[in-house]
């Protein structure tokens, strides 16, 4: 794994084309290398910047434009049952990588026994309520 002191050594800057999947003046979406599941997809901002609430408020509705078209695109090629879509905010929540990204996760019927909770599978034994 990168270790992320900065953006020389920051695996999401400067994508390679061939990694872009999608892409709008301010993010692309690229295919996860560890997927969760078939289509796992994490939508960038081109910009250097760590989590969440650094972004600002353009590339944030950005991000989520392309989460709107990344959608569209795994429904035509993986055809899931539903989706996951998170951001690890800091160290605490779980981000390795110091550079914003949101997670698509698609979902298939059965890819786990027990469904509930969905996202709140982050804390095990807080999922099912």
């Amino acid at each position: 794994m990168v270790q992320n002191t900065g953006m020389l050594t920051c695996p999401f800057c400067n994508p390679r084309p061939e990694e872009i999947v999608l892409a709008s003046d301010l993010c692309y979406a690229r295919y996860d290398k560890y997927p969760v599941n078939p289509g796992h997809l994490l939508v960038i901002p081109f910009r250097h910047v760590a989590g969440f609430f650094d972004a600002t408020d353009e590339e944030q509705a950005a991000l989520f434009a392309l989460v709107r078209e990344a959608k569209h695109l795994l429904d035509e090629r993986f055809r899931p049952d539903g989706y996951n879509i998170g951001v690890n905010v800091g160290e605490a929540a779980g981000q390795t990588v110091m550079h914003l990204h949101v997670h698509v996760i698609p979902r298939y019927t059965g890819d786990m026994e027990e469904l509930r909770g969905g996202v709140r599978g982050v804390i095990p034994e807080r999922r099912v309520y």
